[in-house]
């Protein structure tokens, strides 16, 4: 973690742990550890999400580089929050020949490095350049002359509640052009009983990797937190379409973390809010695009409908 990253970290956990409720983000959750742990998950039974957006990517590629790219020209592919990349790797090879350079985003060094890698092996046609950051911070830098056509994908939109996911996406439609498109993907409201395994599964792999977080805290901020005094607690409002990662103190504790110079009390039972995923139908979809002038072009489904990657242009 350079000094900036390792500055901001300081500084949001410190903001965080001083709110009432506690709370940390979820980007924090994305180290070299916190990445495999993620790839484990993808790879689990009950976490359909990938699964569902894998489906669309390798079985409506045609349909997807019909849609996206179709007239551009050269152009560029962001992906934002790209991870391992996997289901990208589907839409790069169709793409090979086409002219265009792959910009992936992650706030994880490791994921840009590993990304970048896989590319150059796999699809060498393909020119990349990973750019690391927040993604509000990697915006401003998305200034290309070319066309571009951008991924957020995994339902990575859903980790902001409605407010926060318009104003993500009105600030989005501001660096797009007419003609640009986005690709977003949205996981969508379903049975309970299907949703909450895929953030409580019964190997544990999704507690351990929001535990991590604390982990991390530990070694980058040289804090004293006891893994074993605390809890991976999800819950899902199902009338509200929203899924909730809590780590819940087991114990009445007080923990240290010397970076920023701060000691924190938790009480027995005590919720630190980390995560949202928002689950989507049409009207929620609606409420997120609102006012921003992105138009929808289609909507693309997996073979359960369980999930969505909707396709919009800037008007």
């Amino acid at each position: 973690m350079n000094d900036d990253l390792k500055q901001l970290f300081a500084s949001e956990v410190k903001v965080g742990l001083s709110a009432y409720p506690k709370r940390l983000s979820s980007k924090w959750f994305y180290n070299a550890k916190g990445d495999e742990l993620f790839v484990q998950i993808m790879n689990l039974p009950e976490y359909y999400l990938t699964k569902c957006e894998e489906e669309i990517f390798s079985q409506q590629t045609e349909a997807l580089v019909d849609i996206l790219v179709k007239d551009l020209g050269a152009f560029d592919l962001y992906e934002l929050g790209a991870g391992d990349g996997t289901k990208t790797m589907h839409l790069l090879s169709a793409l090979r020949h086409h002219s265009f350079t792959y910009r992936p985003i992650d706030i994880s060094a490791n994921a840009i490095s590993n990304l970048e890698k896989r590319v150059a092996e796999s699809i060498p046609q393909v020119h990349t350049e990973g750019l690391q950051g927040e993604y509000f911070e990697v915006l401003s830098q998305i200034s290309s002359e070319r066309p571009k056509v951008i991924l957020f994908m995994g339902s990575n939109i859903g980790n902001m509640l409605d407010d926060k996911a318009n104003a993500f996406l009105l600030k989005l439609s501001v660096v797009m052009k007419s003609g640009d498109r986005l690709l977003l993907g949205v996981d969508l409201k379903k049975d309970p009983e299907i949703i909450l395994p895929a953030y409580n599964d019964s190997k544990g792999i999704t507690s351990e990797f929001n535990l991590n977080l604390l982990d991390r805290i530990n070694h980058d901020l040289g804090a004293n937190f006891n893994r074993e005094e605390f809890r991976h607690t999800p819950h899902y409002d199902e009338e509200r379409g929203v899924a909730y990662s809590y780590i819940t103190s087991l114990t009445d504790q007080k923990v240290k973390i010397k970076a920023i110079n701060s000691e924190y009390h938790f009480a027995e039972g005590e919720k630190i809010f980390t995560e949202v995923s928002r689950k989507y139908d049409d009207q929620a979809l609606d409420v997120i695009t609102d006012r921003t002038s992105l138009k929808l072009v289609e909507k693309l489904y997996d073979s359960r409908r369980y999930f969505c990657d909707a396709i919009f242009e800037k008007a």
